[in-house]
């Protein structure tokens, strides 16, 4: 019940083009944003998803997704936190250590307890002997349990730069 809403209000929300990058190292300084005042600390949860894959802390990017998260990624699915961890956490971290990320737009918003939070990007470097050039979309829905922000839906997209 609560993925299926948070699947539709992902899909209503999303601005189109939106639906997004997997290949973040979240640096995102000069990137224009459309953050409203309340999305910023849910889209902190979002970099530091980003930041803990970066730097290989796997149980930390775990420790930021629901147990129920629902991963959408180049038209697969993963459907809890478990069975991602079991499939493409490491490939997702290896990568995400190897190849330099940028964020190049970012909006986000807040609806009560339920945010999302959308990503443009580009990665560009090498890995596993070639050459990465590629332009990556991301939205995270995340849902607030008391203090904190948990990621609770991640679809990520992304195509050959040019």
């Amino acid at each position: 019940m609560i993925r299926s809403a948070l699947l539709s209000l992902a899909l209503i929300a999303a601005p189109a083009g939106a639906a997004l990058a997997q290949d973040h190292h979240g640096h995102h300084a000069d990137a224009p944003t459309e953050l409203s005042a309340d999305a910023a600390s849910a889209a902190s949860v979002v970099d530091a998803f980003h930041a803990a894959l970066a730097s290989g802390n796997t149980d930390g990017a775990l420790a930021l997704l629901s147990s129920d998260v629902l991963i959408f990624e180049t038209g697969g699915a993963e459907r809890s936190r478990d069975e991602y961890a079991g499939h493409h956490l490491g490939s997702d971290a290896a990568f995400s250590a190897a190849v330099p990320s940028t964020v190049t737009r970012r909006a986000g918003h807040v609806m009560g307890d339920v945010a999302w939070i959308s990503s443009e990007g580009r990665v560009t470097g090498e890995y596993n002997g070639r050459a990465i050039d590629r332009l990556t979309v991301e939205t995270m829905v995340l849902v607030r349990h008391g203090e904190a922000w948990m990621i609770h839906h991640i679809h990520w997209s992304s195509r050959a730069a040019g």
